[in-house]
């Protein structure tokens, strides 16, 4: 049972605009950022379920974004809300709650605010084991953006806040994968595997590597959708020579575990 743990979607008359407003350079978009496109894709690469992230970049848009996050979810999606540091961690508690979300994606670049935010702190004490954690970590914007993000702020809340399933996307750090091996060595964190314009475009023997070193069960399977194509990300997972209870612990098994789905492959 493959889940992907990491992709996007917008409502149809809005996906093209927005994913035209964050651009990050040097990537074009795979897929239309559309229910319908992701669907199409999922088909294609067989993926049981998708994590669809929703992001507000500004504090008046989390309750919306929490409830169409809300309305995707079904036996193939699963949605994972927002927050944001401009409001109090009670707004945003209860947009969660209101909605029935139970995941949130944190993504600096685009919502402005550092992973050490105390006001992010405090929403993640507040968390404690209820709500599962995704995050942006690493590059992708310019130098103040890129600063708000990195594998030593995973590992500082890793450490704070050890009730809290974090999981912290591109193996931790998105171009800065040497600070990530250094900093996360040991961290309790999930890492997850996405990798724009694709995985393929890092050394199979390093990730092998990195995965067996971090442990398969402390990996997810995250494609990025749409900014890459999922077969391929897929096809790269399979082709690194993993065995395979190391393959389907990626490709699904640790993630059915950490958001508690029933799965053949959880362990």
């Amino acid at each position: 049972m493959i889940i992907d743990a990491h992709t996007h979607v917008w409502p149809d008359k809005i996906a093209h605009a927005a994913l035209g407003a964050n651009p990050v350079p040097g990537l074009v978009a795979r897929g239309d950022g559309t229910v319908g496109g992701l669907m199409d894709d999922m088909a294609r690469s067989q993926v049981a379920l998708s994590c669809c992230l929703g992001i507000a970049n500004e504090a008046r848009h989390v309750d919306r974004v929490n409830e169409f996050v809300a309305d995707l979810v079904d036996e193939r999606r699963f949605g994972f809300g927002t927050v944001h540091v401009d409001l109090s961690v009670e707004e945003n508690l209860a947009s969660l709650r209101r909605h029935g979300v139970t995941a949130v994606k944190i993504h600096p670049l685009f919502q402005n605010y550092a992973l050490n935010h105390p006001r992010l702190w405090e929403i993640f004490e507040a968390f404690g084991s209820e709500f599962a954690v995704i995050t942006h970590v690493g590059e992708g914007g310019d130098a103040y953006r890129n600063s708000l993000s990195s594998p030593r702020m995973i590992r500082d809340i890793a450490a704070q806040f050890p009730d809290l399933r974090l999981m912290a996307c591109h193996f931790g750090g998105y171009k800065i994968l040497d600070d990530a091996e250094e900093m996360l060595a040991g961290a309790d964190v999930v890492l997850e595997t996405s990798w724009p314009p694709t995985l393929k475009t890092l050394r199979p023997e390093r990730v092998r590597r990195l995965i067996r070193n971090h442990g398969a069960e402390r990996i997810v399977f995250g494609s990025d959708w749409p900014m890459t194509s999922p077969q391929e990300e897929i096809e790269a997972i399979q082709g690194l020579g993993l065995t395979d209870d190391e393959t389907k612990s990626v490709l699904g098994g640790t993630l059915a575990r950490v958001l508690a789905i029933d799965s053949p492959w959880a362990r």
